[in-house]
């Protein structure tokens, strides 16, 4: 676990064993010569997202948010 303060979900906690285990995956394919390394970057970050968003809606079943924003508020 890191000491830095992490973002709200959809960023999985650095410790969350499913990261671990899509980032070993994404390692292994590379090694193994089965994947380019921008590939197995690209598939962890699409599969780590997904993860810190269930993680997200499991801490917080029901919440209308993500952060400081509310749901659905123009971002830009």
């Amino acid at each position: 676990m890191t000491d830095s303060s992490m973002p709200s979900p959809p960023y999985p906690s650095p410790d969350n064993p499913l990261l671990r285990v899509v980032v070993g995956n994404a390692i292994a394919s590379v090694e193994r010569g089965e994947a380019h390394w921008k590939d197995a970057v690209l598939h962890a970050a699409v599969h780590g997202w997904y993860e810190g968003h269930i993680e997200g809606e499991d801490t917080c079943p029901g919440c209308d948010y993500r952060g400081q924003l509310p749901k659905g508020s123009n971002r830009g």
